[in-house]
């Protein structure tokens, strides 16, 4: 337990109500507040924290952090006013738990794609060579033993939860964190991330993304740039890793005073590149340069090799070993769940569930699953409601370019006309007519059953947007498992072996 006084020394803030209790337990949602906890009454959207500190105290909060003066202040509650109430969340959690950053050797992976499976990479390759590492990514996280699925339904959580997180991790003798660190993360509006110290940033690439919250797409990038800006506070060995295939690298190099190493699909002058890229249902056979050595990933999709090389650059340089003692981890990497994960049923043609969801994920996925296909490529997919409206006739013109049959379907609407959402969609698609090669088909259930229904031997149907969701959110809550709803309509078309 802390001291209230303590946990806020040299952050400037004003007395509404005095008291400077011993403070056991952080929270930002009034309903998880604890006995002895800080309860940080955060500005939203749709309502105001301070709306909530009468339920905050009656669950057991002893002090709060406000950022607007509340309309009532409940006895017994210590109450402080602060000028922003995220960014002293951040600070205070960083404090709470001891700065755990500060004993790991934190490795921060950013960019639009990628982000998850290089997470996996990294820890994969870190605990290959005897080096026990914690992760966080959008599918699952690790703090001790074993992984389990990310409950959180943020890439990057809260202050609280990210530090707490990082503690666990010491406390189970971790030395290494790899995190998911997305924009909203980066951002200064969140500040989820203003405290942790970063060893390493890893940069995969940027396309348009979220712009409903960053408002512009040099605000986009340059959130992300803030990773590679927090390597100027790490350790003195601190360094960045940049995709020289994507075309705003240089802000990334430029964004810190660091080394920074590069990779590259095809370019030449970088630290690590591939050449000579053979894929088969097997998985991609490569050969790894400057080394000259030929590396086999059991992998779907060429950006599997920019992700791998993004991982190898990092573990290698973090480490302390040489890239070949990696080497011959490569072939046993797995991918995280929902990222081109292969359905086979008995079936004749080929099913795979992507979690791609933004225009740029598209442009990389679907042209390696049309090159896949034997026959036709099905593509059913949707958008998400209450989040980025410029992306979706992007995604539409995408899919329209590399799909030979489209079947456009919900993703999460919440409370967004579910119509309107798939009007956005299709007018980016000009090359398909309604009924004939296009559909508009709700709930995802019968998309997914009329999709399968249509394929033919040799066709691939491909299923993007959900991948390992474990909810499809509208103007209620559902569970879902994207793969159980592909077996099981499957099934009733008479595959099941």
């Amino acid at each position: 337990m802390i001291c209230f006084s303590d946990l806020i020394d040299g952050v400037d803030h004003e007395v509404l109500s005095p008291g400077d209790p011993l403070v056991s337990h952080l929270a930002f949602d009034s309903r998880e507040v604890q006995t002895g906890g800080l309860f940080f009454a955060l500005p939203g959207t749709h309502t105001d924290g301070t709306r909530f500190l009468a339920e905050a105290r009656g669950r057991g909060a002893v002090a709060a952090l406000v950022q607007s003066p509340p309309q009532d202040i409940p006895p017994g509650l210590a109450v402080r006013r602060v000028a922003d109430v995220r960014w002293v969340m951040s600070a205070v959690s960083d404090r709470f738990f001891g700065h755990p950053s500060r004993e790991l050797r934190v490795i921060g992976v950013t960019g639009t794609d990628g982000k998850s499976s290089t997470v996996g990479f990294i820890a994969q390759l870190l605990d290959g060579v005897g080096l026990p590492a914690g992760y966080f990514s959008t599918v699952e996280y690790r703090d001790g033993p074993r992984s389990q699925p990310n409950t959180f339904r943020q890439s990057t959580p809260e202050a609280p939860q990210i530090h707490g997180l990082l503690r666990r991790m010491v406390q189970n003798g971790l030395g290494y964190a790899v995190l998911e660190s997305t924009s909203h993360g980066l951002s200064p509006k969140t500040a989820r991330l203003a405290h942790v110290v970063y060893s390493a940033a890893v940069f995969t690439n940027v396309t348009v993304e979220h712009l409903e919250f960053h408002g512009t797409v040099e605000n986009y990038r340059r959130d992300k740039a803030r990773l590679f800006e927090a390597l100027d506070q790490g350790p003195e060995d601190a360094f960045g890793v940049v995709n020289r295939d994507d075309p705003h690298h240089r802000l990334f190099i430029e964004a810190t005073h660091r080394p920074v190493l590069t990779y590259s699909l095809y370019e030449r002058d970088t630290d690590l590149w591939a050449e000579r890229i053979e894929e088969s249902d097997a998985g991609l056979q490569f050969r790894l340069m400057p080394l000259g050595a030929e590396v086999f990933l059991p992998l779907l999709g060429s950006y599997n090799i920019s992700n791998a090389l993004a991982a190898l650059l990092a573990a290698s340089r973090l480490s302390g070993k040489p890239l070949e003692e990696f080497l011959p981890l490569l072939s046993g990497l797995k991918s995280p769940r929902g990222r081109m994960r292969q359905v086979r049923r008995g079936q004749p043609f080929d099913v795979v569930i992507d979690y791609a969801h933004t225009p740029g994920s598209f442009a990389v996925v679907l042209p390696a699953l049309k090159k896949r296909a034997q026959g036709r490529l099905i593509t059913v997919f949707g958008s998400a409601g209450e989040r980025d409206r410029a992306k979706r006739p992007l995604q539409g013109e995408v899919a329209d370019r590399y799909s030979d049959l489209i079947v456009l379907t919900d993703e999460d609407p919440r409370l967004e006309d579910p119509e309107v959402i798939l009007d956005d969609i299709q007018a980016g698609i000009q090359n398909k007519t309604l009924g004939r090669d296009l559909w508009r088909i709700r709930p995802r259930r019968l998309a997914i059953a009329h999709a399968l229904s249509l394929a033919r031997p040799g066709d691939l149907v491909a299923f993007l947007g959900k991948g390992h969701e474990s909810s499809l959110i509208g103007t209620t809550k559902e569970d879902w498992d994207e793969e159980a709803e592909v077996v099981r309509a499957l099934g009733e078309l008479g595959y099941g072996g």
